[in-house]
């Protein structure tokens, strides 16, 4: 499938994507976009059966094109899914379960937060690039309330890594984090940016062993005037501000510590295709990789817990 194969606008996903058959035939393109491959034999060879299986003529295996994704055992029909995707894909700003639930007309508010949980686990790839060149690096603290400016015990720490580019931002990474120490900044670090780049911090002691990692370290000591912050690391502070009140318009600021990353792999997602002219460009990168991810259940959801400060 070419890079380019993307509706141009909704009138264009309507007419495309009408059909779960429509729908079916563009997953296998971008599953096997050299052609399809049996899972067990690696043969190429296979036709479609009246199931919409993929029928091996080597091994007699059949293979569902949803199988192993996002979309294995759903009994939601397909264009529904691309329905959804698309909605998420060409939203400028974030939305709740509940706004995402009406647009549906969905009936049950689990199913809508549960699709909206499933795409947001879609929107980072492991062994996404890292960023490179000159980064900036801080932390800030969402949720709770400020006490003299100090983490009170019920904010939670988020790291944020901005790519200096010109006097603008380039690519980000955001992530949560148990604390403000070596031992979860560091990994931070290593997990979002390239050795040998350039990052830059305030001066506190955590990021001390960077340069041991193969960083090039940029301090600027930022106390006893915390003001002159926003001043001499501007883009991380720049986007802490965008992603509190994205958290706060679209959220009401209620995002549990449980669900926090994956609300800020949205916000990264989001941010990072901010200038792409062509809303049908991020719907084709959300298919492609919500067909790249493993499949997650309503419990694993339910479940998934992150460790406590």
């Amino acid at each position: 499938m070419s890079v380019e194969d993307f509706p141009a606008n909704l009138l264009e996903f309507e007419s495309r994507f009408g059909t779960d058959d429509a729908c079916r035939a563009y997953l296998i393109q971008l599953r096997w976009p050299d052609g399809f491959q049996c899972p067990r034999c690696s043969s190429d060879r296979a036709w479609e059966t009246a199931r919409k299986l993929m029928q091996c003529a080597v091994c007699n295996r059949a293979t569902s094109v949803t199988a192993g994704t996002l979309f294995e055992d759903t009994h939601k029909p397909l264009r529904m899914w691309f329905r959804a995707m698309w909605w998420v894909s060409t939203q400028k700003a974030g939305f709740s379960a509940k706004s995402f639930m009406r647009e549906l007309g969905l009936t049950s508010y689990q199913t809508a937060w549960t699709w909206l949980h499933k795409l947001r686990r879609a929107m980072v790839l492991a062994g996404r690039q890292r960023l490179s060149g000159r980064v900036e690096i801080d932390e800030t603290f969402v949720g709770g309330e400020d006490v003299k400016g100090r983490y009170d015990g019920r904010k939670h720490v988020v790291v944020i890594a901005a790519e200096e580019n010109g006097k603008g931002i380039g690519r980000i990474r955001l992530g949560h984090v148990p604390n403000a120490s070596a031992a979860s900044l560091i990994p931070f670090v290593e997990n979002s940016v390239e050795p040998d780049s350039v990052i830059h911090t305030d001066g506190v002691w955590a990021y001390a062993s960077a340069e041991k990692k193969g960083y090039h370290r940029k301090i600027s000591v930022i106390t006893p005037d915390p003001a002159r912050a926003s001043k001499l690391l501007p883009r991380v502070h720049r986007v802490a501000a965008l992603l509190k009140r994205w958290l706060l318009g679209a959220h009401q600021g209620a995002v549990s510590n449980k669900h926090l990353q994956h609300y800020l792999d949205e916000f990264t997602f989001r941010f990072n295709r901010r200038t792409t002219k062509h809303p049908g460009k991020v719907f084709y990168r959300l298919v492609q990789q919500v067909v790249a991810v493993k499949r997650t259940t309503y419990r694993q959801l339910v479940d998934q817990t992150v460790a406590e400060p």
